[in-house]
């Protein structure tokens, strides 16, 4: 990367689009649709039974498949690998509630998964078209995924391949679509503000975060973009993913591992503050404390850019990078901080089917072969 001058890296990068449109630019073609899933796929052959209390389990989303797969991180190798449950086609969020319920964003709809039984339960469609049921990282359907605060509302952010996209409202209780509202391009990420009042969709090809007041419904763009909107489409400088910082309730938006976007949802002001990863970035989560981590998925530019890597970024600023091998796109804390759980599905070509775990602390890492394409992680109740 170019470091603090953006304008050269914009300048730089919005050639590259112009003659690629590829990668997080302009969308690919369709891929054929995978099979449609059973509605459960599951045995006690060859998904032993859910582990005690006192141990992990982790449920990912296989973007490369149709499946979402039970991890144990204490296990080496292949052992990690639980089963899977076929859910429909390339999940890509998902998020659970406390009673152990899995609501999985795929691309025919929002799948309700028992994590105890393990086994799908439901299949929620759309509202929203989204065209012919495709694979990939353009493919139509539920991206970002978000829980209400008092547990009553899933948010799920669906994309409409060529056009604008939709924040769908679920109700829980019934397994219904309740409200469809317009958002931007490709949301890619769904937060929820902690007092419940607000959602946010972070609208990749849109370069904004959509407020949605979930009173009113009444939605605002805040346009989200350190280094302009030149490019447009084609352009990398996007944003992707959102944290919300448990302190104040200021959005965080890493780009380039040169800039973190801090945007005020109240007052729509964005003030940009520096980075040191110096490589294209993704995934992001914040722990209570407001230690920020964030999943830098390699290179735009392999002679200027460094690899792949996960930020850890203390509230006062100071960050530590720690190396990563291979692309990864999200990241997941484990309950007590102490490891990162990070997917090796990274949404363009040349992801891997596996997790890199990550000592916070000493920076140490292992990796687990399980999953196809792993997207999101989540920590099972």
């Amino acid at each position: 990367m170019t470091g603090p001058n953006g304008a050269v890296r914009a300048g730089v990068l919005a050639v590259l689009a112009a003659a690629l449109l590829a990668g997080c630019g302009g969308p690919a073609p369709a891929r054929a649709p995978a099979p449609a899933p059973a509605p459960v796929t599951t045995s006690a052959a060859s998904v032993p039974a859910r582990p005690g209390s006192s141990s992990t389990t982790l449920l990912v989303t296989d973007f490369g498949a149709d499946t979402v797969t039970f991890v144990d991180p204490t296990r080496a190798g292949r052992a990690a690998d639980l089963g899977s449950v076929r859910v429909g086609t390339a999940p890509y969020g998902l998020v659970v509630v406390l009673d152990g319920t899995a609501w999985v964003a795929t691309a025919e709809g929002v799948a309700v998964v028992d994590t105890r039984a393990r086994a799908l339960v439901a299949r929620i469609p759309y509202a929203t078209g989204t065209g012919r049921v495709t694979t990939g990282e353009y493919r139509g359907g539920g991206m970002g995924i978000a829980l209400s605060p008092d547990g009553t509302r899933i948010y799920v952010g669906v994309n409409v391949p060529g056009g604008d996209g939709a924040l769908e409202v679920v109700d829980v209780a019934t397994r219904a679509v309740t409200r469809v509202v317009p958002v931007g391009r490709r949301p890619f990420d769904v937060d929820v503000s902690a007092d419940g009042r607000h959602v946010y969709v972070t609208d990749h090809d849109s370069f904004d975060v959509r407020t949605v007041d979930t009173a009113t419904w009444a939605t605002r763009r805040i346009e989200v973009a350190p280094y302009g909107t030149r490019g447009g489409l084609g352009s990398w400088l996007k944003p992707h993913y959102t944290a919300v910082r448990p302190s104040d309730g200021a959005l965080l938006l890493p780009f380039e591992g040169e800039r973190l976007a801090v945007v005020d949802p109240a007052t729509d002001r964005v003030t940009v503050e520096p980075m040191t990863a110096n490589a294209h970035q993704h995934g992001v989560t914040v722990a209570p404390d407001g230690t920020l981590y964030v999943v830098a998925t390699g290179p735009i530019d392999s002679d200027v850019d460094a690899g792949p890597s996960l930020t850890i970024r203390a509230p006062d600023g100071t960050e530590r990078v720690v190396p990563l091998d291979g692309p990864h796109e999200t990241v997941t804390l484990s309950l007590d901080g102490r490891t990162a759980y990070v997917s090796g599905g990274f949404t363009r070509d040349g992801g891997w089917n596996g997790l890199t775990l990550v000592d916070t602390a000493t920076g140490t890492t292992a990796r687990l072969p399980v999953g196809r394409l792993p997207l999101a992680v989540a920590v099972l109740p």
